[in-house]
């Protein structure tokens, strides 16, 4: 297999496909390759993927086909305790019409298969099923190409991206990346839940393929620094949760006793009922931040996607910076090709794409978010209580003055170490953490 490609890419998932499409289109010769038996085998997300990401490398994703399981019309947030909880959503019928398709719900599998295969249309080689094991390097130490398990598994490259997900060996092994540090590493455990369409509508309201997302923290999981997700698909739900690596270690728990116990909760036990688990996965996320993003280009590779630690953890965005990544790396590749320089100063576009978009200005300005979730466990036990325990008394009708009530909740508060100058304290560092 001692072949020769222009570009060589280590991963079929959104960051490593948007880059073989724009490549493909320009007439760049790419191959990808892929260890799992099929693109998305080995790929777990909560299912949520953005329309302008995706239309900017196929603007004619919807006539294509695209596996999208429900259009999300309905987002909400979830804070809860133990038994109780606080519900905020926001719906909006722009999201039905005008902006259709701003966000919508996949199975990984089904849509990465597709858009590997939309890649292979366009004529990039996708290559299953195989494992890059390390990096050629020239005379001059850039890389040169891969190495991948199967017998002269060599493939000579004049770029190589590498787009092989959070845990990348490659990345690491060559340098490119420091080893991550459990509390910059989130382990996210998630269930598909069948269940018939018709009464996943009826259960969030909504009709046709309209979905609904909801995004939960608080005492989900035994007090960690931990965030849950439920999506709506077709006929199936997808519920997880991910908590911080390094309080899976300090407090151990078990994931799949979390998840159990997380489908028991009172706000989430009515919306899965009746249904059928499919299947369990677990994965990491890449929740160090701006701070954790390692050099992104250099003499002969790129990074891109996970892989390059881009994770929004604040609005959970990971498969739209893939894609945006992928695309930016493969303008830079195409600049690079014709200019005939493959060095980290041809590849400089790159970093300036990234520079000057979204996705770095943005974790940039998140980054001290997950730091700061780390760093207080009260809003993961403490308050989520507290905040259960105010909302049941001032709701419960029993003679008792409201003004008695709420000397009795301040009491409580003030008890378990949460005054009101702790309070606005947290509120005042969790501005800090996202201005």
């Amino acid at each position: 297999m001692k072949e020769t490609f222009d570009v060589a890419i280590v991963g079929a998932g959104p960051a490593g496909i948007s880059a073989a499409c724009i490549l493909a289109d320009a007439g760049i010769r790419t191959i990808v390759f892929e260890r799992g038996e099929y693109p998305g085998a080995k790929n777990l997300s909560g299912g949520v993927l953005y329309g302008h990401n995706l239309a900017q490398i196929l603007p004619d994703y919807v006539e294509r086909h695209c596996p999208v399981e429900r259009n999300i019309v309905e987002s909400r947030v979830w804070y809860l305790s133990r038994e109780s909880g606080y519900n905020l959503g926001y719906r909006d019928s722009v999201f039905a019409a005008d902006r259709k398709y701003n966000a919508f719900t996949v199975g990984r599998a089904k849509f990465d298969r597709w858009y590997a295969e939309q890649a292979r249309m366009k004529g990039a080689l996708v290559v299953p099923s195989t494992v890059v094991v390390d990096l050629i390097r020239n005379g001059h130490g850039a890389v040169a190409g891969v190495v991948t398990g199967r017998t002269d598994g060599e493939v000579q490259a004049k770029i190589t991206l590498l787009a092989d997900g959070v845990n990348s060996p490659l990345a690491t092994r060559a340098g490119f990346r420091r080893e991550l540090a459990p509390e910059e590493v989130a382990l996210a455990v998630k269930e598909v839940i069948e269940l018939p369409g018709e009464v996943i509508s009826q259960r969030f309201c909504v009709s046709g393929t309209e979905g609904v997302t909801a995004e939960i923290l608080g005492e989900i999981a035994g007090g960690m620094d931990a965030v849950g997700f439920l999506y709506t698909n077709q006929s199936s739900l997808s519920l997880g949760l991910g908590a911080n690596l390094a309080d899976f270690a300090a407090f151990k728990l078990k994931p799949y006793e979390l998840i159990e116990a997380f489908k028991q909760h009172p706000m989430i036990a009515p919306l899965i009922s009746g249904g059928k688990t499919l299947e369990y996965t677990a994965h990491w996320l890449a929740e160090g931040g701006y701070d954790t993003i390692p050099h992104l280009y250099g003499d002969g590779y790129l990074i891109a996607g996970d892989s390059a630690m881009l994770f929004n953890a604040l609005h959970r965005e990971g498969n739209n910076l893939a894609m945006a990544s992928g695309k930016m790396a493969a303008e830079a590749i195409i600049e690079a090709v014709h200019r005939g320089n493959f060095s980290r100063k041809g590849l400089s576009g790159y970093g300036e794409r990234l520079a000057g978009s979204f996705i770095l200005k943005d974790m940039k300005k998140y980054r001290k978010f997950g730091r700061f979730l780390y760093q207080h466990k009260e809003i993961f036990d403490r308050l989520p209580a507290l905040s259960s325990f105010a909302a049941r008394e001032m709701l419960t009708v029993n003679g008792v003055a409201k003004n008695q009530k709420q000397r009795l909740i301040g009491r409580e508060f003030r008890r378990q170490g949460m005054s009101l100058f702790r309070l606005l304290r947290l509120l005042w560092q969790a501005w800090r953490a996202v201005k």
